[in-house]
């Protein structure tokens, strides 16, 4: 990482660590009081030092995007669980079987119906695939790192979309967050912009920072939480207006009956027009390219 003080004549914090290592064994410098306070764990993991950590999330991240060039984001968001057809299908085969088994079991039903449910779904993770390498590939008319796929960095939609980028070789980002059960990010985010987060709220951050379009394929409470929080952003003037792109019209609308909402007299008509619906890569990619008046577009 850059260094802004390189050539000064203070020593580096690191040089400040291993000095601090030579000194005689004392009670004194046995204290952990005697440490410094930038090396002690201890101390930086402690409650009162969340401030802190925030801090150092938002910045480390920051920092390594400006030092990879990343001017702009186009962060896709959707559900994890979201598979690729033939993965979908072999899920698929296996609640079947299961079912062929105890077939008066409620639960091997519900399964079954999930599952052809997820094989019906897996359109979504082709155009999120194809979706990213299309915005992937207008990195090349700006000169520099414009509209970077962005993801939370998980498996589903998220890999879909890092993959497509790798497809066409280009940068890709991924946002993982720390969980309490086992994950790894996908394979297809490019490592050096690969991050993790402890704080959903720093992360969240992170995905609005550089965002010029956000896209939302079908997803559960973690996509309904981003996608409410950027349009409520949006809405109260927080961010600078973008679009904002709810994949598959049938979903959305039968998840979420956003009319009812005007209806209501809980949001405004006019609020109906944060967001646009569509239903495949081409179109998503035309309603962003038409928004930033980009007329020299690869992604045909």
């Amino acid at each position: 990482m850059h260094d802004s003080f390189q050539g000064r004549n203070y020593p580096s914090a690191r040089e400040g660590v291993e000095s601090s290592k030579f000194h005689q064994e004392t009670p004194q410098t046995s204290s952990p009081s005697y440490e410094l306070a930038f090396a002690d764990t201890d101390f930086l993991w402690s409650n009162d030092m969340r401030g802190v950590r925030l801090l150092l999330e938002m910045t480390k991240a920051d920092l390594i995007q400006r030092e990879e060039q990343i001017e702009s984001t186009v962060v896709i968001f959707g559900s994890a669980r979201i598979l690729e057809l033939g993965a979908a299908e072999e899920r698929l085969a296996v609640a079947e079987a299961d079912l062929k088994d105890q077939p008066n079991n409620p639960h091997r039903q519900r399964e079954v119906k999930i599952a052809k449910s997820m094989v019906a779904k897996a359109v979504y993770y082709q155009e999120a695939r194809k979706l990213g390498r299309i915005i992937s590939q207008s990195c090349h008319l700006f000169g520099k790192c414009d509209f970077v796929v962005t993801t939370g960095g998980g498996p589903g939609i998220m890999e879909a979309a890092n993959r497509g980028a790798h497809d066409a070789d280009m940068k890709s980002i991924g946002l993982n967050i720390v969980l309490p059960h086992e994950q790894a990010p996908n394979p297809y985010i490019t490592p050096k912009l690969c991050f993790q987060f402890h704080y959903f709220a720093i992360r969240k951050l992170h995905f609005l920072l550089r965002a010029k379009a956000l896209v939302c394929f079908p997803g559960g409470f973690g996509t309904l939480d981003e996608l409410f929080e950027a349009l409520t952003l949006i809405q109260t003037k927080k961010v600078k207006p973008m679009p904002v792109l709810l994949f598959g019209k049938e979903f959305w609308n039968r998840t979420i009956h956003f009319e009812t909402l005007v209806d209501e007299g809980v949001i405004s008509e006019e609020d109906l027009y944060l967001f646009q619906f569509v239903e495949t890569a081409e179109e998503a990619w035309d309603w962003i390219a038409k928004y930033y008046n980009i007329t020299d577009s690869k992604g045909d």
